[in-house]
């Protein structure tokens, strides 16, 4: 019983590292794997560079995407583009 409350609060530590931590990044990773899948060509996207466009192409065996801007086209891996600055670019429809 006395080894027991010894480790109490190391597993208090843990259990709480998992909820405020570990957990949350899970959770992100697997949203911007999601995101990424469902991309589809004419969706506005930003880069994690900051560049803005449009996409024109998805490759889906080189997982890579071709991005339109006022400058031209450009191949970027879709691994590039920023969940959430692209979330930005397209505000959530609202309910009527």
């Amino acid at each position: 019983m006395e080894q027991l409350g010894q480790f109490f609060p190391l597993l208090l530590i843990f259990v709480v590292a998992y909820f405020f931590m570990i957990r949350p990044q899970m959770k992100r990773q697997k949203d911007e794997k999601r995101f990424l899948a469902d991309i589809k060509k004419g969706d506005k996207v930003i880069t994690k560079s900051g560049l803005h466009g449009k996409i024109v192409d998805l490759n889906d065996k080189d997982n890579s995407c071709v991005i339109e801007t006022m400058a031209g086209k450009l191949k970027f891996d879709r691994s590039a583009i920023s969940m959430e600055g692209s979330k930005k670019l397209s505000p959530t429809p609202t309910k009527k």
